[in-house]
């Protein structure tokens, strides 16, 4: 059938066409295809709607003709139009002729990919394209009958960008690109980028979105994991949203690792302390297992590679019931035939009790390669509310600890601190008491940590604006509160170093 592959998937536009793309480009941004035009035509409910592949709403709101209408129909909701309406708004024999439309019925034309505006971090107008019907809220089921397909910009991969350290740097590595969010953000900060794929569907998708984008060209590669990475070549920024799934087999290229358990996850760890450049960062999303008699903390901390600090944050934890539920209806599996998805609930569970997991941990990754003797490693469980992005926020505890690694007690003493502009001090206790029970330090923004402190403490961070030393700071606290200074000098220092360490204070340097 025409416009149609092998494998069932319409065929993709040409990538070898960047005078198309540009030209297409120029048209979407005049009509207002954007983030912020579609949030003004379709209103807040209808937009919401998009994002649960829910489409009616958006249906109804473009049954006009405007060239923004028109654009949300044949593009968003893959409706065929009429090619006079659309002639009038896209160079539309050029999209014919190199593949972005295709011919349906008598005078009407279709999208062959899903074109999604995407606002980058700094206000950028981008497109990210994908398979039709597989941009946000999942692949509605297509992945069931398609393993190839290539889905667009969901929250996982949202996640990562957030969570990326946006430093410039020379060249970084997108591994497992699929539509191309990552190398499009990295292509804003690296002179050099590079994307990987197993699926060569997804490295074309790329390029279409980089391109539509306005964004520079990726080296694009194919192959698994580092497979494509040439012998001692090395990068200052790795991402990944890896297909993570710890699943009964491969089934689904976009989220199946394909190996045992979490051995995708932690192969990919492991193995890119050797790709990072001094002081680069490999960032990635993972699921890990929860094994019967084992601490999870362990687990994912034995992944790091020799030479890597690391952070690493668990941000949900499912039991393996839930967690085999979520990914079949991800496949569309619950909606088949009744016994099939028992057949294929049951394998989940068979594989999850043969090797004694009991639930399935979602989080993030963040490795820095460093020359310290001794590593730092932390790994934590934080499943309460963070503010993105977060990019800043990482690349920021890297550097606080650089900062404790190399001042010992007595340095710190000497130091000067000044506490975080986002940060508060609660004070909790009963109504009318003449003293607070505890007192709270709160971070509003970035990681929104809160932890209590000491009376010393929130003396001392109170007073923290960079102006004297620690040192200095106790030895006031030490004679208001009729205590002897030299035992508070002596205890106090660990708990300025895991306030460092936490971001409620910061060096003055």
């Amino acid at each position: 059938m025409e416009g149609v592959t092998d494998s069932g998937l319409a065929t993709l536009p040409a990538s070898d066409r960047p005078d198309v793309a540009a030209r297409l480009r120029t048209a979407l941004l005049g009509a207002s295809f954007t983030a912020d035009g579609l949030l003004d035509l379709l209103g807040a409910p209808a937009y919401a709607a998009l994002a649960r592949s829910e489409t009616v709403p958006a249906l109804r709101a473009t049954r006009g003709d405007t060239p923004l209408e028109t654009l949300v129909r044949l593009f968003l909701l893959q409706q065929p139009v009429p090619y006079t309406r659309v002639a009038g708004v896209l160079p539309a024999d050029d999209l014919l002729d190199s593949g972005w439309l295709t011919r349906v019925g008598g005078d009407e034309v279709a999208a062959t990919v899903d074109v999604r505006p995407y606002g980058g971090s700094d206000g950028e107008d981008w497109f990210i394209v994908s398979d039709l019907g597989c941009a946000v809220g999942g692949a509605g089921g297509i992945g069931r009958r398609h393993e190839g397909v290539v889905l667009g910009v969901g929250g996982a991969s949202t996640t990562l960008a957030g969570i990326t350290v946006r430093t410039p740097v020379a060249a970084a590595l997108d591994l497992g690109t699929g539509s191309g969010i990552q190398a499009l953000h990295a292509a804003q900060h690296a002179t050099r980028v590079t994307a990987t794929d197993l699926n060569p569907r997804a490295l074309h998708i790329t390029a279409l979105t980089l391109a539509l984008s306005g964004a520079p060209a990726a080296d694009l590669r194919e192959g698994s994991l580092f497979e494509p990475v040439k012998e001692g070549e090395t990068f200052d920024l790795i991402v990944s949203n890896p297909p993570f799934v710890i699943s009964p087999g491969a089934r689904l290229t976009y989220r199946d690792g394909g190996m045992s358990g979490d051995d995708l996850c932690r192969s990919l760890v492991q193995q890119a302390g050797e790709r990072l450049n001094e002081g680069g960062f490999a960032q990635f999303l993972a699921n890990w297992q929860h094994v019967a008699g084992e601490d999870w903390q362990d687990r994912v901390r034995s992944w790091v590679p020799r030479g890597c600090d690391a952070w690493i944050v668990q941000r949900e934890v499912q039991d393996v019931n839930q967690y085999a539920e979520l990914w079949l209806r991800d496949s569309g599996d619950h909606r088949g035939d009744p016994a099939e998805y028992q057949a294929q609930y049951d394998a989940w569970l068979d594989e999850f009790e043969a090797r004694k997991v009991k639930g399935v941990g979602f989080g993030w990754i963040t490795l820095r390669k460093t020359g310290a003797a001794v590593p730092s490693v932390t790994v934590e469980e934080w499943p309460h509310p963070i503010e993105q992005p977060l990019g800043e926020t990482i690349r920021a505890h890297f550097d606080r600890l650089d900062y404790l690694r190399g001042h010992d007690d007595a340095d710190l003493l000497e130091g000067h601190f000044r506490l975080a502009v986002e940060v508060v001090q609660e004070q909790v206790g009963l109504p009318g008491a003449e003293d607070p029970e505890h007192v709270v330090l709160r971070q509003h923004r970035g990681m929104r940590r809160a932890t209590k402190v000491d009376t010393v403490g929130a003396g001392f961070a109170g007073v923290c604006d960079g102006t004297l030393s620690a040192g200095r700071i106790l030895d006031a606290i030490a004679q208001l509160m009729g205590e002897d200074p030299v035992l508070l000098r002596d205890r106090t220092p660990a708990q300025i170093r895991l306030l460092v360490e936490q971001g409620f204070l910061e060096p003055a340097v």
